[in-house]
């Protein structure tokens, strides 16, 4: 049977291995059932007054204009009691906790995130469930991780797997959940985190299967029939999307900038007065974006509907995203993608009269949007083709996706609005390429664990053990300046450092190391060895730290080492040096 502490120092090694796999499982499994749960809670809250979910029509336009009001206070109301500064949620969030916790989610934030976005998307605000589904995901792996006291690197890994379980239990789309995870949340493609983020992703969507079906959000849509002759038209909308995804993003986060000096109440509570109003007098645009999906096909040949409805969908979606209503932004970008490409497809209608192609350019433009919003074509791409079950829809999403990627990163010099919402909000999401090579390496899997510890030994004691012990095993002075408390107790590491081979001090004996024959000469070598070694003090390092940290605690000096503890800081059970650091960013490989 395997120790934990074997499958700990297995797990910090960037590996694809069985125990990785098989906490990938059930850490998908907990965050999909997690998930569900949210997305039955925002059912439950809608049954109370909407006869079709997410469907606001039904309401009348009073209630309409209350319906977001009252979603506010409560959602104030919940920050109030788990305090305001932990109301910052969602995918940007999660970005920065993988940078500066290895994924790990502060808990009250979390909390927010489950009952705020649930009162926020069952208040008819224009924001998304994969926004949440990302965060709690991310947050129930993590716990898990934590929980078990695994290494970062692990850690960081099934935080991936968590999204990706979330997302596809969001959407039943497990490839695009993948993709997702690794084009954006990751941005890269490692085997060792690409074979669990895959299993987690399966799970999710084998959970979601389950409770609510096998069906996709939009197989309702007809059978794509775009051809050759369309490519021009598609081209013309990919520009446009490329165009309106810029505007969108820059509009975002511009207000972001500009109310992050106002105090979150009147901040929700504009959002709130601001999704009331335009509820009021376009009730399509309410919602997470399938009702302004379902608008755009019944009305696809009534343009001034179409774009009265696309003016408040953008405003309501940036009005309570840049406002602070906790809640994800891909829903609302796929609803405007959906009508925009509802109105290309209009005018295509007029130019080229007799053909229903309402359908096809709704596709389009959802799929081009999405990608050129979040700089995410693959992603998009996936999402389209699974959510529809057509894969006749490729080829031409791939050009509406690449003329508007294209469109909106190199004209417009546009970015992910992830990656932008951390610009201005001043939220770490870049390390230095040396920090991200080290955070993939658990201090586990290098920690030299053959070792002597003495307690408050001479130099001279010191010497006399190294030339008497093998030299792959360290020699650790305990110094306990005070007996009363653990507090005074440092660690040293008594390093011979000699131009000359301890070997070669010792010549005249047969096993010069470990028995010495001649006294003369071994005392000889304790002088020699007293003379030539340093006393390096060790600091102290968690057994989940990573190899970044390692280097963090020691790049200043660039000589010693850090020990390793379990539990506490006397717990201690083994180092690692810079030297060890050293070689693995010189040679690529570890010692």
């Amino acid at each position: 049977m395997i120790s934990i502490p074997a499958i700990r120092k297995h797990l910090a090694l960037p590996k694809t291995s069985w125990q990785i796999c098989l906490l990938a499982i059930v850490g998908g499994a907990a965050s999909a059932l997690l998930v569900v749960l949210f997305i039955l809670t925002i059912e439950e809250i809608q049954q109370l007054y909407l006869v079709k979910r997410d469907n606001y029509n039904s309401l009348d336009s009073i209630s309409r204009f209350d319906l977001p009001i009252i979603g506010a206070i409560i959602i104030l109301t919940i920050g109030w009691l788990t305090g305001y500064k932990y109301l910052r949620t969602g995918i940007a969030f999660v970005l920065h906790r993988l940078k500066v916790a290895h994924g790990v989610m502060p808990f009250k934030n979390t909390l927010n995130q489950f009952f705020g976005s649930a009162i926020a998307l069952a208040s008819g605000f224009s924001v998304g469930r994969e926004g949440p589904a990302v965060h709690l995901g991310a947050a129930c792996s993590s716990y898990l991780g934590h929980l078990l006291k695994l290494p970062y690197n692990s850690i960081r890994t099934l935080c991936a797997c968590g999204i990706a379980a979330g997302i596809a239990a969001t959407f039943n789309t497990p490839i695009a959940a993948v993709i997702f995870v690794m084009e954006v949340i990751m941005r890269e493609y490692k085997i060792h985190i690409f074979i669990p983020v895959m299993l987690a992703a399966i799970v999710g969507s084998l959970i979601t299967q389950t409770i609510f079906g096998t069906s996709h959000h939009f197989e309702y849509f007809s059978t794509i029939t775009l051809g050759h002759g369309q490519y021009f038209f598609l081209i013309i909308l990919g520009i446009f999307l490329g165009i309106l995804a810029a505007l969108f993003n820059k509009s975002l986060v511009t207000l972001i900038k500009r109310s992050a000096t106002m105090h979150i109440i009147p901040r929700l509570m504009l959002a709130a007065f601001i999704t009331g109003s335009l509820g009021y007098l376009v009730p399509g645009a309410m919602g997470t974006g399938s009702s302004a999906i379902d608008f755009s096909l019944e009305h696809h040949w009534q343009i001034s509907l179409l774009l009265s409805l696309l003016i408040a969908k953008l405003l309501m979606t940036i009005s309570a995203l840049g406002l602070g209503i906790p809640g994800g932004i891909v829903g609302p970008v796929i609803g405007i993608g959906a009508i925009t490409g509802a109105c290309a497809g209009a005018i295509v209608m007029q130019i080229i009269p007799g053909e229903n192609l309402a359908s096809d350019y709704i596709l389009m433009g959802m799929a081009g949007f999405m990608a050129a919003t979040l700089n995410a074509p693959l992603a998009a791409l996936l999402a389209v083709v699974e959510l529809t079950s057509q894969l006749e829809i490729i080829v031409p999403a791939m050009i509406v996706i690449t003329v508007a990627s294209v469109i909106s990163k190199q004209v417009f010099e546009n970015r992910s609005i992830f990656t932008m919402q951390l610009d201005v909000q001043n939220l770490i999401y870049h390390k230095p390429p040396i920090e991200e090579a080290l955070q993939k390496i658990g201090v586990l899997a290098i920690m030299k664990d053959k070792y002597k510890l003495f307690e408050n030994a001479t130099q001279r004691s010191l010497a006399g053990e190294i030339v008497s012990t093998p030299q792959d095993t360290l020699i650790i002075n305990k110094v306990i300046s005070n007996k009363e408390s653990e507090a005074d107790i440092t660690y040293y590491w008594a390093e011979f450092n000699a131009a000359v081979p301890l070997v070669n001090i010792l010549e005249h004996q047969e096993n010069p190391i470990t028995q010495p024959e001649i006294p003369e000469h071994y005392e000889q070598a304790e002088y020699q060895v007293a003379e030539k070694m340093q006393l390096h003090q060790l600091l102290p390092l968690s057994s989940q730290a990573t190899l970044a940290e390692a280097y963090l605690a020691l790049v200043q000096q660039r000589k010693g080492g850090v020990y390793i503890y379990q539990k506490d800081h006397n717990d201690f059970i083994g180092i690692v040096t810079f030297e060890q650091i050293r070689y693995y960013l010189v040679e690529g490989k570890l010692i």
